[in-house]
């Protein structure tokens, strides 16, 4: 599937194509002026420092500013404790490392990050999903998961899960779910890997607290500035138990020596001389008002059959078609009508999420969302149209949508 999303984003790369698939940051809400000086002032008076080698663990003092930001979701850490990698893509990719031998299960979300499924991939770990509906992950599938695998004689690793506004579904772990998941993964002797790129993008109310911040024996938690700065600078971090946070600076060395030295001081820079705070606040408004406009124009436009998530904060909402429908299998007649999304099995390592979609509201204007909406439901009406005309199910149209829990299930 990773190649086929390529793919996609070659062909959505044409202008005249409403782009409702990839999840870019808007950076040009940033005060580039500013930043530019910023960073041509780095370069020119400390330029022997930004354009020299570095440590595999990072710059120290970034790695306190880090532990400024994590303490806005209730995380106290030290920087020793901290691991600045490129991205928090790096961290998870060497998380896996360090812990996954062919045939060991990793526990997801269904759905999931495509790029961490790709990741579990490239280390041949065995992805075993756990569903999820508008509450995050469900604790008691969890358990009931667990306990099967249990049973079975299987090795579980660790559970990968992105509890704030969820890449794809948009959806928040509640916090009565948050310690129930903690208390279920501590039974099972299970690591739990909190990666929370979009924590501090909600658009109501304070950054909820990390799990991070009730388990930090269990917890390896992954944060990015990705998201809130820019991610061309490709800086995130690593928080986690300190006997891994040796293995993760060996995992480095052995990959890369050490890390971009002036992407850390530009991040550093920024964290210490500009109003980061007031930043983050410009971008929840803007991400809030294009959220906005898409929920609006899916409420006005879509057609009966199709539902789709409500997210709180970051970039998504998820739908999910009528009965009968492929959202793969249309994919390409949506680009022919100039509007894309990325179909929902790419976020499924067993084959699920036919009828699902990922919109991103992120980077288009609330302008071009609204028209990208149009076309696209133009398009659901016309595969309702052909389904009804000639009956069935449409070839491959298996459900994959975020679950709805029966009675009692919380």
């Amino acid at each position: 599937m990773p190649s086929e999303i390529r793919a996609l984003f070659a062909m959505v790369a044409r202008p005249e194509v409403v782009s409702l698939a990839g999840g870019a940051p808007y950076v040009s809400a940033l005060p580039l002026d500013v930043v530019g000086d910023m960073i041509g002032d780095l370069v020119a008076n400390r330029g022997a420092e930004a354009l020299q080698y570095g440590s595999a663990q990072g710059d120290v003092v970034l790695r306190e500013r880090i532990c400024d930001v994590m303490a806005l979701e209730g995380i106290t850490a030290s920087a020793d404790d901290v691991v600045v990698t490129v991205g928090a893509q790096q961290a998870l990719d060497l998380v896996t490392k360090i812990f996954v031998d062919p045939g060991d299960v990793v526990l997801a979300e269904a759905p999931s990050y495509v790029g961490a499924l790709g990741t579990f991939a490239s280390y041949q770990a065995d992805v075993v999903h756990v569903p999820l509906d508008e509450g995050g992950l469900i604790p008691a599938a969890l358990r009931e998961t667990l306990d099967r695998l249990t049973r079975e004689g299987r090795r579980v690793k660790f559970l990968y899960t992105v509890p704030n506004f969820q890449n794809p579904s948009g959806v928040t772990l509640t916090t009565a779910r948050r310690a129930q998941i903690l208390e279920i993964c501590a039974a099972y002797d299970v690591l739990v890997i909190e990666d929370n790129p979009y924590g501090l993008l909600g658009f109501d109310g304070e950054p909820t607290r990390a799990m991070r911040a009730d388990d930090s024996e269990r917890v390896i938690y992954l944060g990015s500035f990705s998201k809130t700065i820019a991610s061309g600078l490709r800086v995130g971090w690593a928080l986690a138990p300190h006997a891994v946070r040796a293995k993760l600076v060996l995992a480095a060395e052995s990959a890369v020596l050490c890390h971009p030295a002036l992407s850390q001081v530009a991040v550093r820079e920024y964290l210490t001389t500009q109003p980061w705070r007031e930043q983050i606040k410009s971008f929840r408004e803007l991400y809030r008002s294009r959220r906005d406009a898409m929920l609006d124009a899916l409420d006005a436009l879509m057609p009966d059959g199709c539902t789709w998530t409500r997210p709180g904060g970051g970039f998504f909402v998820w739908l999910t078609l009528p009965e009968g429908l492929d959202a793969k299998a249309m994919a390409p007649r949506a680009i022919a009508e100039r509007v894309a999304y990325v179909p929902g099995t790419g976020f499924y390592a067993d084959g699920g999420g036919r009828r699902n979609m990922r919109l991103s509201y992120c980077f288009p204007e609330p302008d071009r969302i609204r028209e990208g909406v149009r076309r696209l439901a133009g398009v659901i009406e016309s595969e309702i149209r052909m389904r009804d005309t000639f009956g069935g199910v449409r070839p491959g149209a298996a459900s994959g949508g975020v679950h709805t829990p029966g009675p009692g299930v919380v």
